[in-house]
């Protein structure tokens, strides 16, 4: 089950292809960027074969009491939908973000997931900056942000409600999904013959 944590706020990158002003003469235009009124929510979300699971939201800076809570109370509820067999044979994954091997996380894992979890600290290493072996990495993500982002979004109530729609847009596409999941095995390879450089033109 690969995992991730990725950051959706109100400057995020909107289709303006329908925004431009015509005219013969420079029409002094303006866009109207609402700085002063900035938010960000912090989405964790996972990808088992063709299930996308989450999204959960993070609330406020991610630190490592705050992910050992969110494994804790909230993943067990997150994985209610995962049959029962499937989480037995499952590894879990974590990126090399420094919350995800502080020592509470880390031991907990160790007592969860016994040689099942691939992180930093674990007994299979996932380096931190690594390159995109993930499906969250070159693919939901990115999908996720372009559905999210497809209009303005002016609040964060309706920036919520944007990712609640992606994901279950992305939820319902299990085919998709599971092409991403399987494409993991070649980027893998990829990434072996470049010598963990960049692998992505050998594609």
């Amino acid at each position: 089950m690969f995992t991730d944590e990725a950051q959706f706020n109100r400057d995020g990158v909107n289709n303006t292809h329908s925004s431009h002003v015509w005219a013969d003469e420079n029409p002094h235009a303006t866009v109207e960027s609402n700085f002063q009124q900035r938010f960000s929510v912090n989405v964790w979300c996972a990808v088992l074969d063709d299930q996308l699971i989450g999204p959960f939201i993070l609330d406020g800076r991610l630190t490592g009491e705050a992910y050992l809570r969110f494994l804790q109370e909230e993943l067990p509820q997150l994985l209610e939908d995962v049959p029962l067999d499937k989480r037995s044979r499952m590894f879990f994954q974590n990126d090399g973000a420094a919350p995800h091997s502080s020592r509470g996380v880390t031991n907990f894992l160790n007592y969860r997931l016994p040689g099942r979890w691939i992180g930093r600290c674990s007994p299979h290493h996932w380096p931190a900056r690594s390159p995109d072996l993930s499906p969250l990495d070159y693919c939901v993500w990115e999908w996720m942000k372009e559905l999210v982002y497809s209009v303005k979004v002016e609040t964060r109530d309706a920036l919520l409600a944007r990712i609640s729609d992606a994901t279950d847009h992305i939820r319902n596409s299990e085919l998709k999904l599971l092409r991403a999941t399987c494409a993991v095995q070649n980027r893998a390879a990829a990434c072996v013959a470049a010598g963990s450089g960049i692998f992505e033109n050998q594609l």
